[in-house]
């Protein structure tokens, strides 16, 4: 049964045990509009540089990581957020254990 809503009071215990040189990942919500997804990174991964064809957001919820965001490169922390346009060459590599938050917006939602 849908309730209309997806709950989760604390999203870092969503990832609690990375594996050693991993990556992993756990989708939280998908729907015809956005994709919600976790990814927790062990010391030194990371996810190369690249593009997407939908606006993202990412949100570190605990960790250190270097973003390559275009030309530019960021230090993130936990509470660190960034939006990103389609397109935007963009990476990720995780200084310390890091579980980032990733939103995917598929298409706007229509008005009635």
């Amino acid at each position: 049964m849908n309730k209309g809503y997806n709950y989760i009071r604390d999203l870092s215990n969503e990832i609690v045990e990375i594996p050693k040189n991993s990556i992993v990942s756990r989708t939280l919500h998908s729907d015809e509009y956005l994709k919600a997804i976790l990814f927790g990174f062990d010391l030194g991964q990371e996810l190369s540089e690249h593009t997407s064809s939908m606006p993202a957001t990412v949100h570190i919820i605990r960790g250190e990581a270097r973003l390559t965001l275009g030309d530019d490169s960021v230090e993130a922390h936990a509470g660190t957020w960034v939006h990103m346009s389609p397109g935007l060459r963009h990476g990720i590599y995780a200084k310390t254990p890091l579980v980032m938050l990733l939103i995917l917006v598929k298409q706007e939602a229509k008005t009635k």
